[in-house]
């Protein structure tokens, strides 16, 4: 089966980006032959029990067509946030759209653009990151991005240099993508001192294509540097979404990470953040708002390797009709990681009696002065506030829309970006107006 869809999704080595440098090949082929050995993960792999993948492993698949569709420029300012002024990477189909795109003025030595053309070029930057983070022994998942990414969006922000206004990788389906699996592969370097921001979304045209979306980010925050990460996942609702954002960061640094997933049939995201030196701060927040019969996996890992870290992670889910969410959060803390702070917290809201929620947060301490604490709860709408509404003349489907959204508010506020918070804002209201006004279970 693993040479099959190999051989259906038109992998072999070097051959996904014309004229890429030598010394990627051999990566390439390394992970090809990593997932035509491991294959798909199987049901009774402990990190993907309650993954149903088998959309995935059963599909036929073929590659994307690896050019751009011509797309109206105004079906794109639905997923912009109305900011002319930020750089924006626009990937049709995966393919890059130069005419979708705009990279503004940037301070000098500040690289934004296409992976596939800064690889013709090659340069110390991408022979240095790219494939570095991201291990293709972790996942075949991620070996298969490897072996078989085509594009994908670059930022690198040298030492002591603030980029003040964001950068935004747009991918965007059409109905060309239908029955195509597309391996996006982004790389964000943020060096010495320096500043970032980087929003990713993946969106569609097409609410009802079935496609395969497979993404892998790695990410370098070297010292002293502070990078705010935001994704967003607004997949077609009949599409499946499997994606890895691995993190390295060295001392005093600081990553902020916002994830949101709202759509796809199949959506699960994996994010891994190693703290490799002392004194660094690492925040990650989450929300996931399913329905129908979707399901949204988010699995997390924290690797507090060195001492004086602190790390805090919140991912909040509402699940309505029949779907299920599924959060499992790893912090890891090794011997020499003495004075480790760490908390971690799950959060669900169940609006439906078929909603089901599989949650495990962990803890593996192997130091013994450290201050760690995680927890998890699944729960419905209180109802001591929400008669405290009704009882002042609100009526019930309002009220319960209120109290949905001011618990889902709670970590929308922890976006930085005023756009973008805002935005998200509307989504949820949008979204829970459309699922409190739908009627029975399994309608959306």
């Amino acid at each position: 089966m693993s040479e099959a869809v190999l051989q259906d999704l038109d992998i072999r080595a070097g051959a996904a980006i014309a004229d890429g440098p030598e010394w990627l090949e051999p990566v390439r082929r390394a992970a090809a032959d990593r997932f035509a050995v491991i294959g798909f993960p199987a049901a009774r792999d402990e990190e993907w029990r309650f993954t149903p993948i088998a959309p995935i492993t059963r599909g036929i698949w073929r590659p994307s067509p690896g050019v751009a569709a011509r797309v109206p420029a105004d079906r794109l300012a639905p997923f912009i946030f109305g900011q002319a002024e930020w750089s924006t990477l626009v990937f049709v189909n995966g393919a890059y759209s130069e005419a979708l795109s705009r990279v503004m003025d940037l301070p000098r030595g500040v690289l934004v653009g296409s992976l596939a053309e800064a690889l013709r070029g090659d340069g110390a930057v991408l022979r240095a990151h790219l494939t570095r983070h991201a291990p293709m022994e972790g996942s075949s998942f991620t070996a298969l991005n490897t072996a078989g990414f085509r594009d994908g969006g670059l930022v690198h922000v040298p030492a002591g240099l603030d980029l003040d206004r964001p950068v935004h990788f747009v991918y965007l389906t059409t109905a060309d993508a239908e029955g195509t699996a597309i391996h996006p592969r982004n790389l964000i370097v943020v060096e010495r001192g320096a500043h970032a921001s980087v929003i990713e979304s993946y969106v569609t045209l097409v609410p009802d294509a079935v496609y395969w979306t497979n993404p892998v980010t790695e990410v370098a925050a070297a010292a002293g540097s502070w990078l705010e990460h935001t994704r967003i996942q607004r997949e077609s609702e009949r599409a499946h979404h499997v994606a890895l954002t691995q993190v390295d960061q060295q001392r005093d640094s600081h990553y902020r990470s916002f994830s949101m997933a709202m759509g796809g049939a199949l959506a699960r995201h994996n994010l891994h953040v190693r703290l490799n030196d002392e004194n660094i701060e690492t925040l990650m927040y989450g929300l996931y708002l399913t329905r129908g019969e979707q399901v949204v996996d988010n699995h997390t890992a924290i690797f507090h390797d060195q001492p004086n870290c602190r790390s805090w992670e919140v991912y909040k889910g509402v699940l309505d009709d029949r779907s299920r969410a599924v959060f499992n959060g790893k912090v890891f803390v090794r011997p020499e990681a003495q004075k480790t702070d760490a908390k971690q917290t799950n959060r669900n809201l169940l609006l439906s009696d078929w909603a089901k929620v599989n949650t495990k947060p962990q803890l593996e301490i192997f130091a013994d002065d450290v201050k760690c604490t995680h927890g998890a709860t699944v729960g419905r709408l209180d109802d001591v506030a929400l008669f405290y509404a009704r009882s002042r003349g609100v009526p019930k489907e309002a009220a319960e829309r209120l109290l949905t959204y001011a618990f889902a508010a709670e970590v929308i506020e922890e976006v930085a970006l005023e756009p973008v918070r805002n935005e998200l804002d509307r989504l949820v209201l949008s979204r829970l107006e459309a699922q409190r006004g739908g009627g029975a279970a399994g309608q959306g």
